[in-house]
């Protein structure tokens, strides 16, 4: 897939996602501080573990090995970035959360069926989460009234875009294009319909 321009980032044109994210989250997110960079520390811990989880299940996939390994530190890295503007700010790592957003999306998960199936909707499921992860992340880098946070989270959308492509990537590689792109676009019906049943909270990063 061709490189995402983050100067030109369009939620449907680019990312495929079907619902943009409420205008008013950004300004919940701003006043819940402590919660939301608490929330994306977690965010960022769980995409690592993620990464390490497909590694050690599909260790005989070569590409995919090699294409993770360096996200997992990436992720950690970021996990490490956000907990140090916690504490740059004088705020504590709460308790994580339970992540209604991830256990809807777990729930479309195919369970059954080819092994094939299963690879596929985990590598989407990133993708996914990734894609929302970057259009959250460029809502608060226009919006958010502090300057340095502004910049703080342009840098952690530009680096989710790539991301969320590697993915789709990936399943391409093991899995015929026409069924990734079907089943693709499954998923972002069904993630649109999450995110409007969630309602608009401004204590979690999705």
């Amino acid at each position: 897939m061709e490189p995402i321009d983050e100067l030109s980032l369009d939620t449907k044109a680019i990312l495929g996602l079907q619902l943009p994210t409420d205008p008013r989250w950004v300004n919940l997110a701003e006043k819940s501080l402590q919660d939301i960079l608490t929330d994306h520390a977690y965010c960022e811990q769980k995409a690592a573990t993620s990464c390490i989880s497909l590694i050690q299940r599909y260790s005989e996939k070569e590409k995919l090995v090699t294409a993770l390994a360096p996200i997992v530190t990436e992720e950690w890295g970021h996990f490490r970035l956000v907990l140090a503007e916690l504490q740059k700010r004088k705020l504590k790592l709460g308790r994580q959360r339970k992540d209604e957003y991830v256990n809807q999306l777990l729930s479309f998960e195919a369970k059954g069926g080819s092994e094939e199936g299963r690879l596929l909707d985990k590598l989407l499921i990133c993708a996914l989460i990734e894609a929302r992860s970057c259009e959250r992340f460029k809502r608060l880098s226009e919006r958010l009234e502090d300057t340095y946070l502004r910049n703080f989270y342009r840098r952690f959308m530009e680096s989710e875009a790539g991301h969320y492509t590697l993915f789709i990537d990936l399943a391409e590689t093991y899995i015929d294009k026409e069924k990734v792109r079907k089943r693709w676009k499954d998923w972002l019906e069904y993630e649109a319909g999450v995110i409007k049943s969630l309602g608009v909270r401004g204590d979690r990063m999705h």
